[in-house]
């Protein structure tokens, strides 16, 4: 099927892909340094990125690629964690899924922007081959500034798979 004889590609709001997930920091989850290990952010993060693109998408996804992840400030145990996420970009069936964690005193309810990153996602069919996904529609400043910049990273990324296919 030709670019020009694709049916047009219909819309889905960012804010219906939307997930949260709040935990509290026990000293398990932590370094020496009583601040949360990386890795545990991480599988919060992958796993609610997860949801927003299966509820995207309403297929089975596979992580393919997780970009940017920027550790910006610690989470300290006692701290709560909330991570959010929703999807930003998509391309034929890849999801980009925008992740942040924020922190919460429980005491004093200040919130901090602990970390942030981009996950891409494939949507599978149920033969397991890649599947196409919706669009995004962007609604709020942030989906939209997000979406605008969704092609650079989608080409940012491309290029770095063809230069290791390069070298290998």
């Amino acid at each position: 099927m030709t670019h020009e004889t694709e049916p047009a590609k219909r819309l889905k709001r960012a804010s219906e892909s939307r997930a949260i997930l709040t935990e509290i920091v026990f000293p398990s989850d932590t370094n020496h340094l009583q601040t949360m290990f990386g890795g545990i952010v991480m599988e919060y993060m992958d796993k609610v990125a997860a949801i927003s693109a299966m509820r995207h998408s309403r297929t089975s996804v596979v992580t393919v690629s997780t970009d940017s992840i920027d550790f910006v400030a610690p989470i300290r145990v006692g701290e709560a964690i909330i991570v959010e996420s929703f999807v930003s970009w998509t391309h034929r069936s890849s999801i980009e899924v925008f992740v942040k964690a924020v922190t919460e005193n429980l005491k004093t309810g200040i919130r901090n922007t602990a970390v942030t990153a981009f996950f891409v996602f494939v949507a599978l069919g149920d033969d397991g081959r890649p599947t196409p996904v919706p669009g995004i529609l962007p609604e709020t400043d942030e989906e939209q500034e997000l979406h605008i910049t969704g092609l650079d990273r989608y080409l940012q990324r491309r290029k770095r798979v063809d230069e290791r296919k390069g070298q290998s």
